[in-house]
C-alpha cells in the first residue's frame, strides 16, 4: 500500500504563499488564505499608520514554478492563465493581483489583472481559448513596496466607486 506523497509542486506552492505573506507582513499588512481555492489564494487586508483596518481588499492568486518562462527579451515572463479564472477576476471589483513565484530563485513577480487587460482594449475574452497568456515584467517584483502599490490600486477602485455612487444619487 502506497502512502500519499508530498510532491515538489506541493512544496513550491507552500513556499510561494509563504513568500507572498512574508512581504505583506513586512509592509504592515495581513493576508488570509482562502481554504477553498476557486481562483483566489489570499485576501490582503491593509492598515493605516495608526494600525486601523482600511476599507476594501486586494485578491491574490499565486502560481509557483521551478521553471520560469522568460521571454527572449530577458525582461518578461509568460504566464498562462485559465479563461475560467479570467472570467471571474475581470468582473471582480477588487483588484486581483496574480503572482508568479520562481522557486529556484526565491523571487516572485506580479501583474494587476484588471489594469493589464484595460490596457489591451482590443482583447476580447469571448474569443479567447481555454488559456490566455499574460506577460509579467520582471521589474514588477513582489516586495514591501509592491504591497503598498496594491493598497493604492484598491484605493483607486474605491474612489471610483464612491464617485459613481455620488453621481448616481
Amino acid at each position: 500500500m502506497r502512502k500519499k506523497r508530498r510532491t515538489r509542486q506541493h512544496i513550491i506552492a507552500d513556499l510561494s504563499l509563504n513568500h507572498v505573506e512574508r512581504y505583506a507582513l513586512r509592509a504592515g499588512f495581513t493576508v488570509q488564505p482562502i481554504a477553498q481555492d476557486y481562483g483566489i489564494d489570499l485576501v490582503l487586508t491593509t492598515y493605516d499608520d495608526d494600525g486601523q483596518v482600511e476599507t476594501g481588499h486586494v485578491m491574490l492568486q499565486v502560481k509557483a514554478t521551478d521553471h520560469l518562462r522568460v521571454l527572449a527579451d530577458g525582461d518578461t515572463v509568460a504566464l498562462r492563465l485559465q479563461r475560467a479564472d479570467l472570467e471571474l477576476w475581470l468582473t471582480d471589483p477588487s483588484p486581483v493581483i496574480v503572482v508568479i513565484y520562481h522557486a529556484q530563485g526565491d523571487m516572485a513577480y506580479w501583474v494587476y489583472l484588471q489594469a493589464y487587460f484595460e490596457e489591451r482594449s482590443t482583447f476580447d475574452l469571448s474569443r479567447a481559448g481555454q488559456t490566455v497568456t499574460v506577460y509579467v515584467p520582471l521589474s514588477d517584483r513582489v516586495d514591501e513596496s509592491a504591497f503598498r502599490r496594491f493598497a493604492r490600486f484598491r484605493d483607486e477602485v474605491l474612489a471610483l466607486q464612491r464617485r459613481s455612487i455620488r453621481h448616481d444619487a
